[in-house]
């Protein structure tokens, strides 16, 4: 009888050291997946869901995309990329558009015709966005200063942008749109992104 005691008492021991060890191997997994995921998805990428219809026809509501949150801090920003940046009349709110002008250039819209003026030139260069469905035929002139940018929706009459709150300071540009991931038959990478776009044609 003192035998058979003497075994139980031998096996609760085991029993409890299997149940730590398999708590301490969970939670080193946990710890090694939060070193891992975490700089991720604080530094490097980060989900997005596009809200509202300012970038239709290149994006849509409800669209999920990863936003690439690195690039630019090895280069800047280029005309064309499509952006995510905190809105800079209340930061705690992101929002999606297109960069259309560059630090120290000037921005002109005629009849919605958008045109800018480089920094190293004295003439206006028209801009071929032949992704654009809805134009506008709003006017304006725009200078932008150091580390400025002039960003503009694709759905122009249907966008709060540059036009309407002023050039977005480069400091709330969060990143670049990286990755479509649904819906599946529009997954792509740098969706909606396209090369210099300036045509030939400009006006002194």
């Amino acid at each position: 009888m003192q035998d058979e005691m003497e075994k139980r008492a031998s096996i609760t021991p085991k029993n409890f050291q299997g149940e730590k060890h398999w708590f301490r191997e969970t939670l080193e997994l946990v710890i090694l997946a939060l070193v891992i995921v975490l700089p991720i998805r604080l530094f490097i990428v980060n989900p997005f869901i596009v809200s509202g219809a300012s970038m239709v026809p290149t994006f849509h509501n409800g669209e999920y995309l990863i936003v690439d949150q690195i690039s630019y801090r090895f280069n800047a920003p280029e005309r064309g990329d499509v952006i995510i940046f905190r809105y800079p009349k209340d930061t705690s709110k992101f929002f999606i558009k297109r960069i259309v002008g560059l630090p120290g250039e000037k921005v002109e819209i005629k009849n919605g015709i958008v045109s800018v003026e480089r920094a190293d030139e004295k003439k206006f260069t028209a801009l071929t966005e032949n992704y654009i469905k809805n134009k506008s035929s709003d006017n304006g002139n725009y200078t932008l200063g150091e580390g400025e940018y002039f960003v503009m929706g694709d759905n122009r009459i249907s966008s709060s942008d540059s036009r309407v709150w002023g050039a977005l300071d480069r400091k709330l540009i969060v990143g670049r749109a990286l990755l479509r991931l649904f819906p599946m038959t529009e997954a792509s990478i740098f969706p909606g992104n396209v090369n210099v776009y300036q045509s030939t044609n400009g006006h002194q």
